[in-house]
This record gives structure tokens, C-alpha cells and sequence, in this order.
């Protein structure tokens, strides 16, 4: 008489292995953009994914989208840390940031913020990492996860007032950072193309 007992483990673990660790090299990278670079972070973000998922994994649907379910796994692991560790975030004076408004030099029109989708490269990637904390984390959770203002004011706990003026500010300093990136790449019109 054989046991169901010692092949359940097994089978679990192949589906894990199956299923999840397919998606090790992308939850790193979102790790990566939620950490601003820190690779140590990162590395440790992607650990405490896959022990909560292989913790949990009785509760994961075989043959739903894993990548999903430990991505939402990672951000809420990295919320949480974020919430502890930034109960009262630093003032910030963006007064001393000068603005270039760059909408009315686009090539094309481009009013909903799509514009830095598509160019979206290292320059890009550096200048996102450079931001703040409160303001990269909105903003990757807006234009990279592309979560509403309403699940990012509940992942954050904050108003959804105050996701909206990160979204705005972090915008505005990516904007200053990568205006002239821009122009040299040819996404804006010089004055030249105005005559």
C-alpha cells in the first residue's frame, strides 16, 4: 500500500520550478526599477518573492499567469518595506527645479504621458533610478505596471491627490534630467525645425 504523502512535496516542487522560477530574470528586473539599482535589494526583494510564493504556492491556480501573481508578490513585499522604512517622507523643494516644458516641442502630439514609453533606454533607466524613493516607486507603479491612480493610492496608502503630484513631479524631473537627451535623439523639435 503506497501513500499519496511522499510524491505531493514532489509534484509541488516540480510545479514550482515549472511555473515560477521561469520568472526569476523578471522579477529581478521589476526589483531592479522598484529599487532605483540597487542590486542587493533586488537580489533580496526576488528571495522573499519566491519564499512567500513557494509559502503560498497551495493557494496559486495551476495554470493561471504565475508571472502575475509573483510580480504583485514582489510590489506588495516592496510596499511594505517602503511603507516602513518612509512613514514620513523627506520634504522635497521642487521650486529649485527649473521647468522646461517640453509638450509643445513634441514632434507629435502626445498629451497622456506616453511620450517616455518610447524612449525608454539606459539614459532613460539611470534617470528614473536617480529619482527619490516616493517619487520612483509612483512612478513605476503608474507608467511601468501601469497600475491607476486609485490601486497605487491603496498599494501606498496615501491619497490619491498626493500619487497625482508625485506622478507629476517625478515627470517634471525626468522631463529637466533628459530634456536635452531628448532634443540629441530627435524627439523634440529644435528651433530650427520651427522656421
Amino acid at each position: 500500500m503506497t501513500s499519496a504523502g511522499p510524491t505531493a512535496p514532489s509534484s509541488k516542487r516540480e510545479e514550482f520550478e515549472e511555473e515560477a522560477l521561469v520568472h526569476l530574470d523578471a522579477l529581478y528586473g521589476q526589483g531592479l526599477r522598484l529599487t532605483g539599482g540597487d542590486e542587493g535589494r533586488a537580489e533580496d526583494l526576488v528571495q522573499d518573492t519566491m519564499l512567500r510564493a513557494w509559502r503560498s504556492w497551495d493557494t496559486y491556480e495551476t495554470g493561471t499567469n504565475c508571472r502575475a501573481w509573483l510580480m504583485t508578490i514582489l510590489r506588495n513585499i516592496f510596499i511594505n518595506d517602503f511603507r516602513r522604512q518612509k512613514s514620513r517622507p523627506d520634504p522635497v523643494d521642487f521650486d529649485d527645479v527649473e521647468e522646461r516644458p517640453v509638450w509643445g516641442q513634441l514632434k507629435e502630439e502626445d498629451p497622456s504621458g506616453e511620450f517616455f514609453d518610447r524612449i525608454i533606454d539606459d539614459e532613460v533607466v539611470d534617470a528614473i533610478q536617480d529619482l527619490d524613493d516616493e517619487f520612483r516607486v509612483t512612478l513605476v507603479l503608474s507608467d511601468v505596471d501601469g497600475l491607476s491612480y486609485q490601486e497605487i493610492s491603496e498599494q501606498l496608502g496615501i491619497p490619491e491627490g498626493t500619487v497625482k503630484s508625485r506622478l507629476y513631479r517625478a515627470r517634471r524631473r525626468l522631463q529637466n534630467e533628459l530634456y536635452e537627451y531628448a532634443r540629441s535623439m530627435g524627439y523634440l523639435r529644435s528651433e530650427e525645425d520651427d522656421d
